[in-house]
């Protein structure tokens, strides 16, 4: 009778506690110094209305500037990672291909977007491909077009139409960038897959598209969940990037915030916090997928 997974309670061992408290007393000390040793004088009662806010002419609280920041970061990454991994898996098995273009074509991208600046590449791609894109899709005169009620609706996906083509210009850099990435880890997941996989299914009469599609890709797949998991975690730190082009992201509000009222360590404190909270959650959840995938 197969005995059933037991969930295993941490120790701490005298060397943890040591290395806690001492790391506890680094922290504490830090802490000290920044409110009594800086010559400076904190006011963090500035930072609460831009996290929540009432509203006084409809009655209503609402999210402050830190807040829809956060929630934009939150929609771009979302996205970003859902396309990325779209482009990711296509060049990741370009990689794998037999053919010598699609493997050149593959290694270009990514060689291409691993060894140049992130930021190089970001106003590239914003200044001359997502705005040559954008005009030629005519985006602006598709959001015009649209009734009232439609970008109320589009607004809880994608944020506030007014700024829908900076959102999708943000939206196509970040995934090319985030592609070339995933398409490593497709790579490598499928790579991982004994040679003996291969050599069962050619020999069940499946030829190498049906044995990618019904035996090599569910079982690679199944081991690229937590890497592609954690790339998520990745893309929202990545994601303060595309400040840098105007997209009112949780770092881009910041930065306006603290040009306004030159509160720079209370908001960039703040930002720190709601950042590490979010991937905080995020890395819970993959370790969470990682034991699930283990058990099974």
């Amino acid at each position: 009778m197969a005995s059933r997974p037991t969930s295993r309670i941490p120790k701490i061992t005298p060397l943890d506690a040591v290395i806690l408290t001492a790391l506890a007393g680094v922290i504490g000390y830090v802490l000290f110094k920044a409110a009594t040793g800086l010559n400076y004088h904190w006011k963090w009662e500035v930072i609460p209305q831009f996290i929540l806010r009432y509203d006084e002419g409809t009655g209503n609280w609402r999210a402050g500037l830190l807040t829809e920041g956060l929630i934009t970061t939150l929609r771009l990454s979302v996205w970003a990672t859902g396309m990325a991994i779209i482009i990711g898996t296509v060049v990741g098995l370009f990689r794998v291909s037999p053919s010598l273009f699609k493997r050149q074509v593959a290694t270009t991208y990514v060689g291409l977007i691993r060894n140049t600046p992130p930021l190089v590449l970001i106003f590239i791609f914003y200044f001359f491909i997502g705005d040559q894109i954008m005009t030629a899709l005519d985006v602006d005169g598709f959001v015009r077009s649209l009734s009232e009620e439609t970008k109320s609706f589009l607004a809880v996906f994608f944020g506030p139409m007014n700024r829908f083509p900076q959102f999708l210009s943000a939206l196509i850099t970040l995934t090319l960038f985030e592609g070339a990435y995933i398409a490593e880890i497709v790579r490598a997941g499928i790579e991982s897959i004994e040679a003996g996989q291969w050599e069962a299914s050619t020999a069940l009469g499946m030829r190498r598209g049906q044995s990618m599609r019904y035996v090599i890709l569910p079982q690679a797949m199944q081991r690229m969940l937590p890497a592609l998991a954690g790339q998520f975690i990745s893309i929202i730190k990545d994601s303060a990037i595309v400040s840098v082009i105007s997209i009112e992201e949780l770092t881009f509000q910041a930065q306006q915030i603290m040009t306004t009222t030159y509160r720079s360590f209370e908001v960039w404190t703040t930002v720190l916090v709601m950042y590490f909270i979010l991937t905080f959650f995020c890395s819970l959840l993959v370790r969470k997928l990682e034991l699930a995938l283990q058990r099974n």
